[in-house]
């Protein structure tokens, strides 16, 4: 499941996944929120968060993810700002080191008690 995270910094947007996420997850919740930013025009400034049940996403929310990825980000690849990925999971960690070069903006990850951190991270970058 994925929840929108409120009290965010002005121009940053936050979610915070838990269980297994899906690609309905995507669809109804992720994509609008960061489409809907990205075609505003403004830079996007995002905080990722994982709850402690957070477990990965089905094969659905994978393809989500690599599609958008592909549409999304690259169609609006200089207005993303920077990513805040706050978790404890070393799995996620490891992702980032090997394939965020890729990503578009500047990532950083933070541990479960930098999550004030991120957010003062994100809000330093402007946008």
């Amino acid at each position: 499941m994925i929840e929108q995270l409120t009290d965010m910094p002005e121009g940053a947007i936050g979610f915070r996944g838990s269980g297994r996420l899906t690609s309905r997850d995507y669809h109804d919740t992720l994509l609008p929120v960061i489409r809907e930013a990205l075609e505003s025009g403004r830079t996007v400034n995002l905080l990722f968060a994982t709850a402690p049940d957070f477990s990965g996403l089905d094969m659905g929310a994978l393809w989500e993810d690599t599609k958008a990825a592909g549409t999304i980000g690259l169609k609006h690849l200089s207005s993303w700002g920077r990513i805040a990925l706050v978790t404890d999971k070393d799995w996620m960690r490891h992702a980032i080191s090997a394939f965020g070069w890729i990503s578009p903006g500047e990532y950083r990850v933070f541990d479960p008690d930098e999550y004030e951190a991120a957010k003062t991270w994100l809000s330093e970058a402007g946008g």
